[in-house]
């Protein structure tokens, strides 16, 4: 077995960039200035800003599903971010964070969730996907509750 994670197309966010601060709170959104190196993590790019990069913080559906398990929440976008995708590795912003992990069925229902603890993102992953029930796994960011990425299965199930 193998998966994929991807961070999120760049083209629905792409108008937030050049929009003002006042355009942007209509949307409920923000330009915020990274303050260190790491905390910052972009969900399209999958890696941390750097301090004194510009982003626009957004709030985001990342699990628009009809059933008790639609969520969102707030995340950073980088502007000029290229996409990122990652096959049976994880991307930098998982390392070294702890996090929760949503093990969905096709139908957007919870079957299962691990906590991945600094540097066990792999093993939660694998050993969800271990269930052939669970279709994608949804990554959250164990102490501030954030979207992180979707993770789905890559090739066969083996």
């Amino acid at each position: 077995m193998t998966y994929q994670i991807t961070g999120l197309d760049p083209q629905p966010f792409a108008s937030l960039f050049d929009m003002d601060d006042a355009a942007l709170a209509v949307r409920n959104a923000r330009r915020v200035v990274a303050q260190a190196d790491r905390g910052y993590p972009c969900r399209i790019s999958l890696e941390d800003a750097r301090k004194d990069e510009v982003l626009i913080l957004v709030n985001h559906i990342s699990h628009d599903v009809p059933t008790p398990y639609r969520s969102s929440y707030a995340i950073y976008l980088r502007p000029g971010a290229q996409k990122a995708a990652y096959i049976d590795t994880v991307p930098p912003i998982f390392e070294s964070r702890p996090l929760g992990m949503r093990g969905f069925d096709q139908d957007g229902m919870l079957r299962d969730a691990k906590l991945a603890l600094a540097d066990e993102a792999d093993a939660a992953i694998r050993d969800l996907f271990a269930n052939p029930g669970i279709a994608y796994i949804d990554a959250h960011n164990a102490a501030h509750g954030c979207f992180a990425a979707r993770i789905e299965r890559h090739g066969g199930l083996s």
